[in-house]
């Protein structure tokens, strides 16, 4: 970026990008939901896919995958990364599109950190203080 020059913020995703997201989600959820997995680091565990977000050109996926209740997803996303040309060839099975999004996992903390902001708010300290 040249010195002086004004960032532009970034574009928010289009109507697309959501509506393919959202399928990818629902495939992804399904064939984990299915238990279609065959690897062992993977096996009797519950993935639960958050959310997805797709790039501008729809050749990249970010999958957001947490354990409910569990706080380990991180030991996973190697076995995930892992299994992701498999379940990148479901995505393509199952949507038609023009190319098969490569898929990338990334550990969800969104829930971890809102259950955190929680705790703090409930604390008698910053009760006090609210009131």
């Amino acid at each position: 970026m040249k010195p002086g020059a004004v960032r532009q913020p970034a574009k928010p995703p289009s109507q697309r990008q959501l509506r393919v997201a959202e399928e990818i989600r629902h495939v992804l959820a399904g064939v984990f939901a299915r238990g279609e997995i065959r690897d062992p680091a993977l096996a009797d565990v519950t993935i639960t896919v958050t959310e997805v977000r797709m790039s501008p050109d729809l050749r990249r996926a970010t999958a957001f995958v947490t354990r409910l209740g569990r706080s380990d997803i991180a030991e996973k996303l190697p076995a995930l990364r892992h299994a992701a040309p498999f379940l990148r060839r479901a995505v393509a099975e199952a949507l038609r599109l023009r190319h098969a999004p490569e898929i990338d996992f990334t550990a969800d903390t969104s829930l971890d950190y809102a259950m955190h902001v929680d705790a703090l708010l409930r604390a008698p300290e910053v009760r006090r203080d609210l009131a």
